[in-house]
């Protein structure tokens, strides 16, 4: 199958440091590379691959110091990639709603993977705009503010086994990994740590919106010795830094779309702490891969029963359930009904396109 994966151009594929959405299409284009298929990689020119690389523009734009406009690049993107009618079975955006306008004018199926929060009341009128684009979820919580749209799956995300490893033994501190932002509520997994007397250690970047919040809210925090601040670290760091954790706290406060952190810390066996927010539930078996909370008490009450979690049925849960091979597998089944819907439709046009026209002439 040729298949056309665009990529968004805020970070390279994969990432340097952060960046969930670029590192699942990373794992989703090599795996189906590894599988035989013909893959385009839409991305930016520092991305790694070995799918053939269109490089929209030199270098990630996150990353990317000077003055420049960013918009001009992203329209590349969606030009080279969507507005063409190139050699490609199906083409699979990563840029949400981003890429509708073009991908309806287009002959070529798109699928588009949804990877954030889809519960504001302005995207509504967007969705039903655009109703007939093929939708896939990344978990079914992430779907429920707009259920009547044109999904034609849930696909979690996967990583490669390999990627990290087990580490059986319970660590010494409590992680927590990914983003400095109020939704995020780092303030909570400090206060955790404060309440329980056990070390945080706090893997996290801060993005130039969350920068006030940071030095007002968190900062202040940070000088407590049982917290310590890493800033961002690389995925090789997260393998050691997740494995001897005690546990991964996940005191989201916002409807999480999925949360790659989670599988990230089940790779290397370490329990997830987390609220019942958005898709938590779906990804964390309670009291059996880590404890899904209602708030900051029962969360602190937990940590006392992480010894009683499995290291291994965490990692095991992660093999059954989010390796990239099982995410590889179920996108192709997407493109596969995708094609399959397009054809038939085609079919239809040509059906009435050949109806005999009757005459009502004399």
């Amino acid at each position: 199958m040729r298949i056309a994966q665009v990529a968004p151009l805020w970070e390279s594929v994969p990432p340097k440091l952060y960046g969930g959405t670029e590192r699942i299409v990373s794992y989703l284009t090599e795996e189906l590379v590894r599988l035989g298929h013909d893959v385009t990689l839409f991305a930016s020119g520092d991305s790694v691959t070995t799918a053939r690389l269109e490089a929209i523009c030199p270098h990630a734009l996150r990353l990317n110091t000077g003055i420049f406009n960013r918009d001009a690049p992203m329209t590349m993107l969606m030009e080279q990639a969507l507005g063409k009618t190139g050699d490609f079975d199906i083409i699979h955006s990563h840029l949400d709603f981003m890429g509708f306008p073009l991908a309806r004018r287009n002959p070529i199926p798109t699928v588009s993977t949804f990877h954030g929060r889809l519960d504001l009341p302005e995207l509504q009128p967007v969705f039903r705009e655009y109703a007939e684009m093929p939708m896939v979820s990344i978990s079914n919580s992430q779907r429920k503010p707009v259920s009547w749209a044109n999904w034609h799956a849930t696909v979690y995300h996967g990583l490669p086994r390999d990627l990290y490893s087990l580490h059986p033994n319970h660590g010494s501190y409590l992680a927590f990994l990914g983003r400095i932002a109020p939704e995020k509520r780092p303030d909570h997994a400090i206060e955790i740590a404060k309440r329980v007397g056990i070390p945080l250690r706090i893997a996290a970047k801060v993005d130039p919106m969350d920068q006030i919040y940071f030095h007002t809210e968190i900062e202040p925090l940070l000088s407590d010795p049982l917290i310590e601040y890493l800033g961002e670290i690389t995925d090789a760091e997260k393998n050691e830094f997740l494995g001897h954790a005690m546990a991964l706290v996940c005191p989201y406060d916002w409807p999480e779309p999925f949360g790659l952190v989670l599988i990230e810390a089940l790779a290397c066996g370490t329990p997830v702490l987390a609220y019942r927010r958005g898709s938590i539930p779906e990804i964390i078996e309670d009291r059996a891969t880590g404890f899904v909370c209602e708030g900051l008490d029962e969360m602190t009450a937990a940590i006392q029963h992480i010894p009683e979690i499995d290291r291994r049925r965490c990692r095991w849960s992660f093999e059954q359930r989010f390796s990239v091979e099982r995410m590889a597998q179920d996108y192709v089944r997407v493109y596969e009904l995708a094609l399959v819907n397009t054809c038939e439709r085609e079919a239809e046009v040509t059906s009435l396109v050949s109806w005999p026209i009757l005459s009502t002439s004399a």
